[in-house]
């Protein structure tokens, strides 16, 4: 048997998990595991300048391709209190990223020692499993159990944090011998597939709900095949848009009460039976008036992990199946039912579906300066093409883009789903772009949000990794003020001030175009929407020639108003512009306008 630490026992089961690539910073507690990473070889590490923003790069490169797991490396103390926000964001979107501490030695755990903390008892309610390895013969079992845990059943993260002196401690390990456990996934049965569609079979305006789950489990061919076999609508989620494309005949657009379209809110709102895989049921696609919601319709649930089913309300029946499973019998036997003329004719549901997407828009042409956001995402949608990963986490500018931008591919909208931490977009986009460095990586950002994390585009200078960093300025938090109107107040959100080195840009604050440059990247202002095409161009072409990020800031009116419900309540949408009456008004839009 090979003898070695215990920290490079660790190191050679990563890479024969499949790890190429972690996010971290070192430090004095954890330099032993990062020795072992340096003599192991093959696996590339990318310095954060925040542990928080490791935990972000680790998520936002999980997310960009399937089978990917993000490790994210710090230190005792708070660099794992600090990586929690990001254990927390992957554990509400179901993605698998590990997240490796250091700790004081185990015999001063107790004591108060410096940077000593439970970090498992910390990280228990966001993972699936976060452990504190006491003895080094243990720590191959732990790291294998780890990565059977990220990925059986609802994927998710795990922490593994490990005391200085097991890291030292040498151990017999033979990494050649060493396999993977076999990982875990509940499959549907066919019974339970078969009820499931008698359901739709009886129904006369069916949709689909596609959530996440479709996308993590890689069965968007299935979803589509499933969908134009029975000829039923798809509603993806915000957390699975890009399961079907946005110009597919069958996409009906995105309901709730934030990030929706107002043609996607009105298809659900009359169907009468819905079909959820691998969704959550979150309260931004339903609302908190779940009478309007579930009014009239008969719900199928199938989701991957038993405790979802009727967690927000109980479905007429429910099949805990991994979304991949599931959809690969609802497509044979959906083939068997075609095959025998059993399938019922769906054609003016689906032209009724289709209709309401080509007469329900929202305007986007808008010629103000200061800009209204609308302008900005119809130049986006026209500078960016469908090969574009979209990377955002919160704030109206994640609401405006996902009700305006298009998205036409799996993991082609990277988002922050349930916890939505200002700060994760930098990180995030970071991750993505090192996941996947040939495929064009556009963030989008307001100035809060940008603001958070800044300086990890001082890490993306650093080694190479370029995007493009779409900018919406108005000085503002823009969502909370609008949370606020119900209040009525305008409260600690203003962030307006006249900086003293740079007069020229007003009361906006903050000069963006300076502290980008001063992080090693490029940047250009923008603040007449006629030279947002341009800019969006130009920036394309930065990052290719320097490979470092480059921003483009848009400033923005400083009210801006996006669509959504006061009330929580998916029939009662606020519209506060005008809408789309001419072509004109939204030359972009996936449909051209009927009129």
């Amino acid at each position: 048997m090979a003898r070695m630490t215990a920290a490079r026992a660790a190191v050679e089961i990563l890479k024969r998990e499949g790890v190429t690539d972690a996010f971290g910073v070192p430090g004095a507690a954890i330099n032993p595991f990062y020795k072992a990473l340096k003599e192991g070889g093959g696996i590339h590490h990318t310095l954060a300048r925040h542990v928080e923003g490791a935990s972000h790069m680790a998520e936002g490169y999980t997310r960009a391709r399937p089978g990917n797991i993000g490790v994210c490396i710090g230190t005792s103390g708070p660099a794992g209190t600090d990586m929690i926000t990001g254990l927390y964001s992957a554990v509400g979107d179901s993605i698998p990223i590990l997240c490796i501490t250091g700790q004081a030695p185990t015999n001063v755990i107790h004591k108060e020692d410096f940077q000593a903390v439970d970090i498992a008892a910390i990280a228990g309610p966001v993972t699936k499993m976060a452990v504190t390895v006491l003895e080094a013969a243990q720590v191959p079992g732990v790291f294998q159990q780890a990565f059977h845990l990220m990925r059986s059943g609802r994927p998710g993260p795990v922490l593994i944090d490990l005391p200085i002196d097991v890291q030292l401690t040498e151990i017999e390990f033979d990494p050649d011998t060493y396999e993977p456990l076999p990982v875990y996934k509940p499959a549907a049965t066919r019974a339970q597939i078969e009820k499931a569609l008698s359901y739709l079979l009886a129904s006369e305006r069916p949709v689909i709900v596609a959530g996440g789950g479709v996308i993590g489990a890689d069965a968007c061919e299935l979803l589509t095949e499933f969908a134009e076999l029975t000829r039923t609508p798809v509603i993806p989620t915000l957390m699975g848009w890009g399961a079907l494309p946005d110009d597919h005949e069958l996409n009906a657009g995105m309901v709730g009460v934030q990030t929706s379209h107002r043609y996607g809110n009105a298809t659900f709102l009359e169907s009468d039976f819905v079909l959820g895989i691998g969704n959550r049921w979150a309260n931004r696609h339903t609302g908190y008036k779940l009478d309007v919601y579930r009014q009239g319709r008969t719900f199928v649930h199938v989701d991957i992990e038993p405790t979802q089913i009727g967690r927000i309300f109980p479905p007429d029946y429910g099949v805990v199946s991994d979304a991949k499973a599931a959809l690969e019998l609802f497509v044979r036997v959906a083939r068997e039912l075609k095959a025998a003329g059993r399938l019922p004719d769906r054609t003016e549901w689906v032209a009724a579906t289709r209709e309401r997407k080509a007469t329900l828009l929202r305007r986007t042409h808008f010629d103000d300066v200061p800009m209204k956001p609308q302008r900005v995402y119809e130049e986006m949608n026209r500078a960016f093409g469908p090969e574009t990963r979209y990377v955002t986490t919160i704030g109206l500018s994640q609401i405006a883009g996902a009700q305006l931008l298009h998205v036409y591919k799996p993991r082609h909208w990277i988002n922050c789903g349930q916890a939505g931490p200002l700060g994760w977009t930098i990180p995030a986009a970071i991750g993505v772009a090192k996941a996947d460095p040939q495929a064009p990586v556009v963030a989008l950002s307001g100035d809060y949000d940008f603001q958070f994390l800044i300086e990890e585009l001082a890490a993306a200078a650093q080694h190479r990794i370029p995007y493009v960093h779409v900018l919406v300025n108005n000085a503002y938090l823009g969502l909370i003020r609008q949370a606020q109107l119900g209040l009525d107040i305008d409260f600690q959100v203003n962030l307006e001030f006249e900086n003293i080195n740079t007069p020229e840009i007003g009361v906006y604050g903050v000069d963006h175009v300076k502290v980008a440059e001063g992080l090693g990247c490029k940047a250009i202002r923008v603040t007449e929407p006629d030279r947002l095409g341009a800019a969006f161009e130009e920036a394309k072409k930065l990052a290719a020639e320097y490979r470092v990020p480059v921003v483009v800031e848009a400033i923005l009116e400083r009210v801006t108003n996006i669509s959504m419900s006061r009330t929580m309540d998916i029939s009662d949408i606020t519209e506060f512009e005008p809408l789309a009456t001419e072509r004109s008004h939204a030359p972009t839009a996936i449909s051209p306008l009927k009129v």
